[in-house]
């Protein structure tokens, strides 16, 4: 289908009619937006492409959203989507209740399987060349491993470290010999824990 000649609303009518190749032309099409809408920000401690996947995420729902019949046009909406879930990441993100979770650095990360002391690994160029400013991120470091273990019970310092690795609940789970509804419990204990 020539979907070069049809208007964003022909091809959202195929979309809901479950045309795949629709979909995907009008994701592609409209993509320039998400790049142009992430340009300026950022979350601390994430990537450029956790930013894309979030426009991403607010054009998948202007495609679901749209309703011509209101008489406005789809890029303007989409932009306004993609906008809105960018901003949205990003206030959430950078909120100082989630600070922790930012700069969380695995406990068990600074000694490796030999037992040997890794924390150079972890420590950026500008602090690893000024000792006032590696002795500062240090001390940073401990005290957030202490708050982490004073806080934290053992099954919640492994459900961090797992979630912090990119794991999907189910995997947590799975590793953990425990339910996805035990590890979202643990999270959300985590976060209250953490956030005081």
């Amino acid at each position: 289908m020539d979907y070069m000649n049809m208007t964003d609303n022909e091809i959202l009518q195929l979309i809901k009619a479950k045309d795949d190749d629709a979909m995907e032309f009008l994701i592609k099409k409209h993509s320039p937006i998400v790049k142009k809408e992430i340009r300026t920000m950022y979350i601390i401690g994430a990537e450029t492409e956790d930013l894309y996947q979030e426009g991403m995420i607010g054009l998948f729902k202007a495609i679901r959203d749209f309703e011509p019949d209101k008489g406005a046009i789809f890029s303007t909406f989409a932009t306004m989507c993609v906008k809105n879930q960018v901003k949205s990441a990003v206030t959430a993100a950078n909120r100082k209740k989630h600070q922790p979770l930012n700069q969380y650095i695995s406990i068990y990360a600074s000694i490796d399987e030999d037992g040997q002391d890794n924390e150079d690994l972890f420590l950026d160029d500008g602090v690893k060349s000024n000792p006032e400013k590696r002795i500062v991120a240090k001390e940073n470091e401990n005290e957030l491993m202490n708050t982490i273990k004073e806080k934290l019970s053992k099954l919640e310092i492994q459900v961090l470290n797992h979630y912090l690795e990119g794991l999907s609940y189910a995997d947590i789970g799975e590793r953990l010999d425990k339910s996805e509804k035990s590890v979202n419990n643990a999270l959300q204990r985590i976060r209250k824990k953490l956030s005081k």
